[in-house]
């Protein structure tokens, strides 16, 4: 991976020859958005805050149409899709473009005014939650054909209900959104589900390879060398923070989600538990 701008408010990293993050680092959750090139369209994985145009960016880097999509609708990742009018999410949090969003207007710009190093002359009284309706629906199972690339996207709720991953098969590449990052997972907002989290990471956990429970004390560079039937996620891709993380980390999150339910704490309300590189809040 290499990076190809850095600086003002996008800094682009290329992944491969076709695969771009484009991230926003003066975010205080350092937002990633991916852009997937195929042979006849493109697919652009999140918009990020809307407060630059990442459209700009998106036209220097593919010739092709292109599709956006949300991995979930809160507002650190829809707001460029105003940019973008070919965009899809998950029926689960349609009323989420259409005013019904959990957190008011005055409470997110409150976020991006604290929470920002925003650029000089941006106003965020200026700043609006995205609203729309999409060109149409993504779901469990559903494959997206970009020309020469399958993207594979699966329903995965826990840090939101209509959250989204998208599974590359071809080069075993898993983005993974909010449900798998380094650092704090938010799992205790009203319109999380820490039981639904669970039940996502151990489908995530399929893609790792590692499922039984003899194999839960097989050490990480051992379980990578193992040849498995099912295909194998090789890298992950998270929507904040660190860009330094493995598949394995999804096996370790598993555990301790299934540890926090046979301990009685998967639930809101149980507080913050730490795990070195990444704790959650539920």
């Amino acid at each position: 991976m290499k990076t190809i701008k850095k600086g003002d408010w996008f800094t682009i990293d290329q992944i491969d020859e076709d695969t771009y993050i484009i991230s926003e680092y003066r975010h205080w959750e350092e937002t990633h958005c991916y852009l997937l090139n195929g042979t006849q369209k493109s697919l652009l994985i999140d918009t990020g805050l809307g407060i630059c145009n990442i459209y700009d960016e998106v036209i220097k880097l593919t010739d092709k149409p292109v599709m956006a999509v949300a991995t979930h609708i809160h507002w650190d990742h829809i707001g460029g899709h105003k940019y973008f009018p070919d965009f899809f999410a998950h029926a689960a949090e349609l009323d989420w473009l259409n005013g019904k969003f959990p957190l008011s207007a005055e409470t997110v710009r409150g976020m991006v005014a604290e929470r920002c190093d925003l650029p000089d002359g941006f106003d965020v009284g200026d700043y609006e939650m995205f609203q729309g309706q999409p060109t149409g629906l993504f779901g469990d199972g559903d494959v997206v054909d970009l020309g020469g690339r399958s993207i594979k996207v699966l329903h995965t709720p826990g840090h939101s209900p209509g959250h989204l991953c998208f599974w590359e098969e071809g080069r075993g590449y898993l983005f993974t959104g909010d449900l798998v990052y380094k650092d704090r997972l938010f799992a205790y907002y009203p319109s999380t589900d820490p039981e639904d989290y669970l039940a996502s990471l151990e489908k995530l956990a399929l893609l790792v390879g590692q499922t039984s429970n003899q194999e839960q004390a097989v050490s990480v560079e051992k379980m990578l060398s193992v040849a498995h039937t099912t295909p194998k996620a090789q890298k992950i891709f998270p929507a904040h923070h660190s860009l330094d993380i493995w598949p394995e980390i999804i096996l370790r999150m598993r555990d301790a989600f299934r540890q926090l339910k046979a301990d009685g704490k998967l639930h809101h309300g149980s507080g913050v538990f730490e795990y070195g590189d990444w704790s959650v809040w539920l």
